[in-house]
């Protein structure tokens, strides 16, 4: 199995691209499938990212424990600035942390990652109501409403093509809202700096799917 014990500086980060930046992503997923992840020696990346970092993206992930973003593409510390919250989307604090990423930081890549079976979007689906988990869900609901011109059946979670259109939508609209929102990153985008893309994470084989 490879080895990891060198973490990225700034050096490294400047040579990358946002392309070499998602194809090490993609071939880090291949290696997880795998089950070929590098091994690690932690104790040489915590003392190599104690006086800064110089991750090569951002990554905004549900809060789902069965998407453990680091290891399904194979990062490590210092290797990735991630974002979490239920249903995957955007908001003024993540846009925010997106823009120190990539404008300040020096990512070069932000993936917007849904995933298979997402808690959150089946309950979008079923117009749940909950405490503040009401207005969490109003977030989702245009990738909802736009299932529902694109999907025959029923329209909640009983109807699995249904969630799963939801799924890709939710992902879809979230990036178009990304450079919609953010000038900053939409002009970064522009010239090349960095790319904006989006994912599905299969939980049943591991495999991330790009959109």
């Amino acid at each position: 199995m490879p080895h990891r014990d060198q973490a990225i500086t700034k050096e490294a980060q400047d040579q990358l691209t946002p392309l070499k930046v998602l194809q090490d992503f993609i071939e880090g997923n291949s290696r997880f499938i795998r089950d070929e992840v590098h091994t690690i020696d932690h104790k040489a990346l915590i003392s190599q990212t104690t006086d800064g970092q110089h991750p090569k993206a951002i990554v905004l992930s549900c809060i789902d424990s069965r998407v453990p973003v680091e290891l399904i593409f194979d990062q490590s510390i210092g290797d990735v600035f991630v974002a979490r919250v239920a249903g995957n989307f955007e908001n003024t604090d993540i846009l925010g942390s997106m823009e120190y990423s990539c404008k300040v930081a020096g990512s070069k890549l932000v993936l917007v990652l849904g995933h298979e079976s997402c808690g959150a979007i089946k309950a979008a689906c079923d117009h749940v109501e909950l405490g503040n988990i009401t207005s969490l869900l109003d977030n989702i609901q245009p990738a909802v409403k736009l299932s529902e011109s694109q999907v025959k059946g029923k329209h909640d979670s009983s109807n699995n093509e249904f969630v799963d259109k939801t799924i890709e939508n939710n992902v879809n609209l979230t990036i178009k809202r990304i450079r919609e929102k953010s000038p900053i990153l939409k002009e970064m985008e522009d010239n090349g700096e960095i790319k904006i893309v989006g994912g599905v994470y299969h939980i049943s084989t591991g495999k991330v799917t790009l959109q």
